[in-house]
């Protein structure tokens, strides 16, 4: 292994700056941000470990963040997403890269620790793996000033650490900003999602029936989307609010048992494991198609459907053709794993540039703060709001002013 870089073949390098360069030109908030800390120095010197669904848009930010000053280390957070023109792209900038796509438990294990090994100033972190691994070997973490976690179920398993009094370092919930979950959440994953679905499938969405398991931010966008593509939606949750919620929305409401035989599409949106599971897809229509917009590919239980099945074929790049023994199949895509990454580009580049920018400031206010505690904190409210507005400006977008000079949020 190159202790510069690992990976799949650095020959890959210009096909995947290709798509960095083509990322570039819409990342307007984050090239504007960039010329703003370029000018105070804050980055130079300093480490930053990014663990981080691998494509063009991320490693744009990870090139932001090296044209800054800082020496950049990062892995993927799902080897399934990991696009490996990218991280050739990447290498050949000079950047720490250690990924490939599709590589198994161990090698991963290995590329976080590669990515920490370099004592980090700041990590970025979207799944919770690099916090995981900094609190089993904190010497990695001798330098830290702060963890900025990117996604859902990242931030819940920081809120575990802090409920049980565990969490060692300062971090700070990234998705909770509302510049974050308010777009990227819904209209980023709502979209890509079933651009990935029917890019894969080639099927038509209009008029067949779209269960979606869960109702937060994900399920939502996923949900919009799926109306407006005509398809009939049930929503399943565990939670009366969320429930209610998708009901005063217009979408059906009741149980996975009820919704299993109905379905012809499945999304979950959960952060949670086993929200499919055998006997929901014992009792699914012949043909249903199963997929996964979470982060981690543990929502539906794909050990289960294997073990029961007389065959798994791939029978489409991306789709696997689960036959049992009374003979009923059902699709499952990119083999439950991200979907929207996996199975294509992730979410619209604009989206990111609004998600990326509210990362590239936190770090930089990381960088300009004194945070020491084990504490999980919010993204300030003045960085939040800048980041929006900022890409009110770029996008020509006026408002009205609050005269009152309080902005309800």
């Amino acid at each position: 292994m190159n202790h510069d870089y690992c990976v799949k073949d650095i020959a890959l390098n210009a096909q995947g700056q290709q798509k960095i360069d083509w990322a570039a030109k819409w990342m307007k908030v984050l090239n504007r941000l960039a010329e703003r800390y370029e000018k105070d120095g804050s980055f130079k010197g300093k480490r930053v470990t990014l663990c981080i669904h691998l494509e063009a848009k991320t490693a744009y930010l990870a090139s932001v963040i090296k044209r800054l000053g800082a020496e950049v280390w990062i892995t993927s957070s799902n080897s399934m997403s990991t696009k490996d023109d990218v991280c050739a792209a990447l290498a050949a900038q000079g950047i720490h890269v250690h990924a490939i796509h599709g590589a198994n438990r161990k090698t991963f294990n290995e590329f976080l620790v590669s990515v920490v090994a370099c004592k980090p100033h700041v990590v970025v972190d979207d799944g919770g793996d690099i916090c995981e691994l900094l609190h089993q070997n904190p010497g990695y973490a001798e330098n830290l000033m702060g963890i900025c976690e990117e996604t859902t179920t990242g931030v819940q398993r920081l809120k575990e650490k802090v409920k049980k009094g565990i969490l060692k370092y300062p971090a700070f919930a990234i998705n909770d900003a509302q510049s974050k979950y308010l777009y990227d959440n819904r209209y980023g994953t709502g979209q890509s999602t079933w651009t990935a679905i029917t890019h894969l499938t080639n099927m038509t969405i209009a008029g067949r029936v779209v269960v979606i398991v869960g109702y937060g931010w994900v399920g939502r966008g996923v949900a919009v989307r799926a109306a407006g593509l005509g398809a009939e939606v049930i929503i399943t949750e565990i939670n009366p609010w969320k429930a209610m919620e998708a009901r005063m929305d217009g979408f059906q409401v009741m149980p996975i048992e009820d919704a299993a035989p109905r379905g012809d599409f499945f999304v979950t949106a959960t952060g949670e494991d086993d929200v499919i599971r055998l006997e929901h897809v014992e009792n699914m229509k012949d043909g249903a198609f199963l997929s996964n917009a979470g982060h981690f590919g543990y929502e539906i239980a794909v050990p289960d459907l294997y073990s029961k099945a007389i065959s798994v074929n791939t029978v489409r790049e991306n789709i696997e053709e689960i036959i049992f023994a009374n003979g009923k199949k059902v699709y499952l895509l990119s083999k439950g794993d991200i979907i929207n990454i996996a199975g294509g580009l992730g979410h619209p580049v604009e989206i990111l540039d609004i998600s990326f920018s509210l990362q590239l400031a936190s770090i930089h206010h990381v960088l300009n703060s004194r945070y020491t505690e084990g504490k999980l904190y919010n993204v300030p409210a003045e960085i939040d709001e800048m980041v929006i507005r900022e890409k009110m400006l770029v996008e020509n977008i006026r408002i009205d002013e609050d005269r009152k000079g309080v902005l309800k949020r």
